[in-house]
This record gives structure tokens, sequence and C-alpha cells, in this order.
């Protein structure tokens, strides 16, 4: 189906409870304007990290088009599904940054994520995703989203709120008050409409209060200078290829971006399940492609300098909204997105972007990847009072905020997301193994019913740059657990025993006298 759809119809929008499959198409003109709209949902978080990340985000707009046509064509179509830039990286970024590595450090890290990430989705493909859920259940995947998220607060507190505090008080203020008030498609791009806030609010004050004394990213010291700096944009040309960033491999570095792989794990499995509830179709059988898809998108992309790219909660947010699945409008898309790719001007232009907007956006950002690790701990129940679950994930995203440091040697150490992975991960299947018979049973009620339990983290952990959940994923999750709750009413109702029966039940008169 890779080039080929079949006409819905007439062509025309699809009346009000039916929807355009994705091996179907409306007429190419409103194709074309479906496809639009996808740009422009994609189109805040995939500049603004790889802007966050210090890489070149004409670029990373050029890449995302590719690697959502590479994806695509792995998934033989049958996940429609746009990749940006992915939010999970930006944490290990910083930290490579930090540790004095430098663009190409970054991308080659990121590439390896990525061939990581695609040997995860064979395995999935080959092995079946409930291999995945007993190595990363539900409670750590959440565990590991929070730790990356959380993780970023410094990077708020100490580089981009300072620059100017007020701008990115009233840019966050803009970002909360769009994401609540607005409505469909608006609320869903609330960040991007944030940034042109904040960029035209600095602006203003240029022009009516005059320079601002704050830190200067350029220099780091604190002194006088404008909030906005035009003359790049004026300097830079029309049409012209974005700037390419050989990468350079490091074990240090890598393993600082490895943790994002669990994260990219479950935000692919959230956004296939939802797309799958959409379309009413069982794509289960292509979830390890669709991770596999992109896992090699992002090696694509890193290899010449790009962002690392993960499916897009937004660009569902649309399908949702317009009720067109078709994959065409995806590669209309694409190409758009390859096409501003090629126009060093724009990119000048969102590299311009002022310091205090950024801060008014990140601490919105920063906060939503972290709450959705505690997102996926809720849609799948996991239990706290249970200590599997309690004391090693506590231990490893504090580890994780506080960036505590475990030095090995002079040149090897492990700190930060990286340390604090590790130790959730390891330490979770350390305490099952030691804990009482009666604690490890309790963790097969987490999440669904027992013998069921085939996805690691079925929740929209992708969620970037809007506000609102996507209503298929909502559905989805309703769908779940009210499944759920007509088993415990049954149980409850027919025999209160067994397992499908609520906790502290009183048992039935046959299951009294056999006892």
């Amino acid at each position: 189906m890779a080039f080929s759809w079949k006409l819905y119809g007439d062509g025309k929008t699809p009346p009000i409870g039916e929807s355009v499959a994705p091996d179907e198409r409306l007429t190419w003109a409103r194709t074309s304007g479906i496809g639009a709209q996808h740009v422009v949902a994609m189109f805040g978080a995939t500049f603004v990290f790889p802007l966050i990340m210090g890489l070149d985000p004409n670029l990373a707009i050029m890449m995302s088009g590719i690697a959502t046509i590479i994806f695509l064509l792995i998934v033989q179509g049958k996940v429609p599904s746009y990749l940006g830039t992915s939010a999970s990286f930006v944490g290990g970024v910083f930290a490579i940054r930090a540790g004095g590595g430098d663009s190409g450090d970054v991308v080659g890290s990121i590439l390896i994520a990525g061939v990581v990430l695609a040997i995860v989705g064979l395995i999935i493909h080959y092995a079946g995703a409930r291999v995945l859920n007993k190595i990363l259940p539900p409670a750590v995947t959440g565990a590991v989203v929070m730790l990356i998220g959380f993780n970023l607060a410094p990077v708020v507190a100490d580089i981009y709120w300072p620059q100017d505090q007020w701008v990115a008080l009233a840019t966050m203020a803009f970002v909360i008050v769009a994401a609540l008030s607005l409505r469909g498609f608006l609320a869903r791009i609330s960040i991007l409409l944030g940034l042109v806030f904040g960029f035209v609010l600095s602006w203003i004050l240029d022009q009516t209060v005059g320079e601002i004394t704050s830190l200067m990213p350029a220099t780091g010291e604190v002194g006088p200078h404008l909030r906005t700096n035009f003359s790049a944009v004026g300097d830079a040309p029309w049409f012209g290829l974005p700037e390419f960033t050989a990468p350079s491999f490091s074990i240090n570095f890598s393993l600082l971006v490895l943790p994002a792989v669990i994260a990219l794990v479950a935000e692919n499995t959230g956004h296939v399940k939802a797309v799958a509830e959409m379309t009413k179709r069982d794509l289960d059988p292509v979830l390890g492609r669709a991770i596999f898809g992109d896992g090699v998108a992002t090696v694509v992309a890193s290899s010449v300098g790009g962002s690392p790219t993960t499916t897009y909660a937004e660009n569902i947010g649309v399908m949702a909204a317009t009720r067109v699945y078709s994959t065409a409008a995806y590669y209309v898309a694409a190409l758009v997105a390859i096409l501003f790719g090629l126009i060093p001007k724009f990119g000048a232009l969102v590299a311009a972007t002022p310091g205090g907007v950024l801060g008014g956006i990140t601490v919105v950002l920063y906060g939503m990847i972290g709450l959705l690790g505690a997102k996926i701990w809720k849609e799948n129940r996991v239990d706290f009072a249970n200590p599997i679950n309690l004391v090693p994930l506590a231990a490893g995203i504090i580890i994780a905020i506080g960036n505590v440091t475990l030095v090995f040697t002079d040149t090897f150490s492990l700190s930060g997301i990286a340390l604090g992975t590790i130790v959730a991960v390891a330490g979770w299947h350390l305490a099952r193994v030691l804990a009482p018979a009666e604690l490890q049973e309790a963790l097969t009620t987490e999440g669904r019913l027992a013998g069921e339990g085939d996805a690691v983290g079925a929740t929209r952990a992708g969620r970037r740059s809007g506000l609102h959940d996507d209503a298929p994923t909502r559905a989805a999750s309703r769908t779940a657990n009210d499944k759920r709750a007509d088993t415990a009413r049954t149980g409850s109702d027919s025999s209160r025993s067994g397992p499908s029966g609520n906790a502290g039940s009183r048992p039935t008169k046959a299951v009294r006298k056999k006892r």
C-alpha cells in the first residue's frame, strides 16, 4: 500500500460517524489541507527541542519529514503517525554537554540509542511484547519517564528562567491559559502559540522598555542586552541546505542517553494502541515494526546531525479531530517539512528565540514529561503500598533528580538519569526476587487482570507539546477501565471470591465450607 490509496467515496470530508482508513484518501486538495494541519501540530516541539539541545532546528524539521517516510514504509502504512523530535533525550544531552561533549558527541550517542531501540523493536516483533513487559513493567517504565523529566528542572532554573524571569512567567501563564481555554486543534498547539506570544512580547518590551540586565547565555555573564536579536535572520539565505554534523562516539556519553530508549518504547506502544483504537484495527502484530521503524529513523536522522525522533501524540489528536487516518496526509506533511528544512532563514528565526521565552515553555514541557510517568502508574494501577514498587523506584528517581554521581575511575562515572535508571530497573527486579511470595503475587493485579499484560506502558507517554488528552486514548483507557470494573462487579456479585473478587470481600458459603 506504500504509495497507493483508494479514493474515499467522492473524496470529500467523511460524514459524522464515518472515517477515512489509512489505505484511503480524500481528494488531493483536501489531503494537502489535512497534511498542513499535521505540520502545524508537530511544529512546536519539533523545533523547540532541537533548539534546547543545541542542534540545528532546520535540520531537525527536514529530518522529521524523512523519518516519517521511513517509518511509514517500515510499518507498511498500517500505523499512520508523524515522527517529530523526541523530548526524552533532552536530559541526557544536557549531561553530555555538561561533561564537555559537543554536538558530534550528542548525535553519536543518539545514534547508538537508535540502534538499541531498533534491536528492541526486532525482539518485540519476533518474541512478542510479553517478554518486554516482564523486563520493563509499568512501574519501572513510569519511573524512568518521570526521572527523565524531573532531572531537567535545574536546566530551567539555572539557564533559561534567569535570562528574563518576567517574560518566562508571562509565557508560562499564556501556555496554561491557552491549553485550558482554547478548544480542539488550537489547544493542541498551545506550546507553539506560547512561543509566538513570548517572542512578540519580548520584541515589544525591547521597543518600549529597552535593554534588560540579566544572564547572557553566550558569555555566561550578567549584563545589559536586548531580548531579541534578528541579525542572523537577516544574514541567512532564503534557500539552502541545513548545517550537517558528523557523529562521534563515546561509551560514557552513550550511557547518558540510553535510558531514553525505555521512554521511547513506552511512547510508541501507547501511540500504536491509540491508533488501533481509532482505526478499529488490531495493530499488535506491527508494534515491533513501529518501534523498529522509530529506531531506524533516529539512526538516519542523527547520522547527519539531526534530532532523535518519536511518534507524536499531537498528530494523533489531529486524526481524532478530522477522522482522517489516511497515510497520504502524512506523506504530504513529511514533504512540507522537508521543504521547510531547506529554508535557512526560518532556522535562523527559530534560533533567535529569546531565553526567557524558552524558560516559560520548558518549565511546562519538562514538568509534563515527568508527570507522564505518574500517568503510566495511574493507568496501570501501580500499587505503591507494595515495597517492590516503592523502595527501588524512589531511590532511582531521587538519584536522577539530584544528579547523584557514582565515580568508578578518573575517566568513567555514572550520574543523573543513567544511574537513576539503572537503580530503578535493576533494583526493582532484585526487590522482586527477594520479596515474599505474597508481595510478588500482588504484582499480578497491577494494570490488568492476571494473565493479561502484553504491552509496556500502554499509554500516551509521548505527550510533549500539547496539554489536552487525545480523545481516542481516553476512550481506550475508559474501555480498559470499564472492562476491569465489569469484571470486578461480576466477581463481586456472583462469587465474592478468587482473583476476580474485590480485596477483602466476603467468601461465598460454598467457599467457606470448602475452607
